[in-house]
């Protein structure tokens, strides 16, 4: 048996984000795309250097950093800029998200969450998956936490809603279920009762040995050719 991944998505307002606090306080392995993507545009990266070429030094702060709503602004107006930006960013978000799934797999981890917030709308992820995780709530939930939360009119909060897949539809394509239209005990409880079904570190556990191996091998390789080198 090999790990697994399992992909986690939600709504705007959905309550994504108290899910995976609950699975990081289990000791889960989570993979936030939106933090990655936030971290391969900072000056130090290849995408910064491509970004900064292709839209020009106007969009940049005047620490060097992109301005983010600047950018927002070129390629919300301009669909054909929007496909530049991402054939851009996504091979390097994707290169980055396998170096952290590679290590938690060195790390003997069962499984690994991708939080993915548009993971059904781009669903050519979903072939990657084995799970998929939706967290849901009922609609005029998620439009009065959403207008609470981001101090908007009725209106304005249902215009970012529509700009999404609605949540029923995407409650369609996925595997697991974590209906988060209660408290936060309650969405707790089913975070422990997915957490573990996917949990089950016997099955894993000769992919782990044989990683462990492998690791092992080499670093006494490493400490071999080092000793060699410094005498």
């Amino acid at each position: 048996s090999t790990m697994f991944l399992v992909g986690l998505s939600g709504g705007i307002a959905s309550g994504k984000s108290t899910v995976v606090a609950i699975l990081r306080e289990l000791g889960c392995a989570v993979i936030d795309a939106d933090v990655i993507a936030r971290e391969v545009v900072q000056p130090h990266f290849r995408a910064y250097r491509q970004i900064v070429h292709y839209f020009g030094t106007e969009i940049l702060l005047e620490n060097g950093e992109i301005n983010r709503e600047a950018l927002g602004n070129i390629i919300f107006s301009h669909p054909e800029k929007r496909q530049l930006l991402n054939s851009i960013t996504h091979p390097e978000i994707q290169k980055e998200m396998l170096k952290q799934i590679w290590k938690y797999f060195v790390l003997g981890y069962r499984y690994v969450i991708l939080d993915i917030p548009l993971l059904f709308e781009a669903n050519r992820l979903t072939k990657f998956m084995k799970y998929t995780v939706l967290v849901y709530c009922d609609p005029p939930t998620q439009l009065s936490r959403l207008m609470k939360r981001n101090r908007l009119s009725q209106a304005e909060a249902e215009a970012r809603i529509a700009s999404q897949l609605p949540l029923d539809e995407k409650r369609k394509l996925a595997s697991h279920v974590i209906d988060n239209s209660g408290d936060r005990e309650s969405t707790r409880r089913q975070v422990l009762r997915l957490h573990a079904r996917l949990e089950d570190s016997l099955d894993f556990l000769w992919a782990r040995l044989a990683v462990g191996t492998v690791v092992a091998g080499l670093g006494g390789l490493v400490y071999l050719l080092l000793r060699r080198f410094i005498s």
